[in-house]
């Protein structure tokens, strides 16, 4: 078969895509710990509750994924942090996604899958530490 794409501008946009959903997941960690941006639900949130536990895997999770380092273990841990938010904050509100605003749950955990499988692309701090290795 053809490919339209080749394997390293796959990888490329791969790696694009990674920093382009992680500094976009970060956000959700800082608006949760940090206060920014600022986002109404999460002020007075406490550090040690399940919303501040999530806070604080976003933003680990989030630089690792950023810097490409550790992608495909943080990937897995990330994409089980998006199901447990799907399970705990939006299922019960709804059957369907669209009805229980769970959507972005799911749309990052299948993201994250999907870094678990492929790596991390081009543009990630792995592939100089297996490079040099």
């Amino acid at each position: 078969m053809v490919s339209l794409v080749s394997p390293g501008r796959a990888q490329a946009l791969l790696g694009l895509a990674r920093i382009f959903v992680a500094l976009l997941f970060l956000q959700h960690g800082t608006a949760k710990l940090l206060g920014f941006p600022h986002v109404a639900m999460f002020d007075g949130l406490k550090l040690v509750s399940l919303l501040g536990l999530a806070g604080a895997i976003e933003i680990l999770g989030g630089l690792l994924l950023l810097l490409g380092l550790f992608t495909r273990p943080t990937a897995i841990v990330l994409a089980a942090e998006m199901v447990v938010a799907y399970v705990v904050g939006h299922a019960a509100r709804g059957a369907l996604p669209i009805h229980n605003g769970g959507e972005l749950a799911l749309v990052y955990g299948v993201v994250f899958a999907l870094f678990a499988l492929a790596g991390p692309g081009r543009f990630a701090l792995d592939r100089s530490v297996h490079e040099g290795a």
